[in-house]
């Protein structure tokens, strides 16, 4: 599971005190911004529940990257008891309006039956959403399932394809999945210069 994060400007004191303002007057994206930056300490001291108190405020104004944070508290019970039904809820609204981590998310969750019954077929199909925008992650995910054949036919040459996008991401999993396919010869002709190369940036 993971957020959506965005850059905060240098001076996080003075840029959260600007937030703050635009925030209380119901701007969405800046109360979404106020709640990473007490999500992660940044120009305010940490707070969790301060955090899912502005996400809420964004993401019932319908802001999406805030639904996902949202749901990501949820899932982590940072600031709120964890909750999968609530996780699941506020992932499904960002995932439907696009965003990747959101449909990443819920692959994961689908995925390890968490907060529903285990489901690979949604699984795939939220991977795949989100591997399509780029999502390194997603693309790894997917990539795993073409190889173990879960809810897609075994496939290795499309678990090359999608593990290669991760992999040329930096992602280190998809990285070392590759060098291990390259050694094995599985979906690409056995080449160990390129199983060395993987492994080793995976390392």
């Amino acid at each position: 599971m993971r957020p959506v994060r965005l850059g905060v400007p240098q001076d996080d004191v003075q840029a959260a005190a600007w937030y703050r303002k635009a925030a209380d007057q119901g701007v969405a994206f800046a109360q979404f911004t106020l709640g990473t930056m007490y999500q992660y300490g940044e120009g305010v001291p940490q707070d969790f529940e301060e955090a899912v108190a502005w996400y809420r405020k964004a993401a019932d104004q319908g802001l999406a990257i805030a639904q996902s944070n949202l749901g990501f508290m949820y899932s982590a019970g940072r600031g709120v008891l964890e909750d999968d039904a609530q996780a699941m809820a506020w992932f499904r609204k960002a995932a439907d309006q696009g965003v990747a981590s959101a449909q990443f998310n819920l692959g994961v969750m689908y995925r390890d039956g968490q907060g529903v019954p285990q489901d690979f077929t949604q699984a795939v199909a939220w991977f795949r959403q989100a591997a399509d925008q780029g999502d390194a992650s997603a693309q790894t995910n997917l990539g795993v399932m073409y190889y173990n054949g879960q809810a897609v036919p075994q496939d290795f040459t499309q678990a090359v394809v999608w593990l290669r996008k991760a992999a040329d991401q930096g992602e280190a999993i998809a990285e070392s999945n590759l060098g291990v396919m390259y050694r094995d010869g599985q979906g690409v002709p056995q080449d160990h210069v390129e199983a060395h190369k993987w492994l080793n940036l995976a390392a």
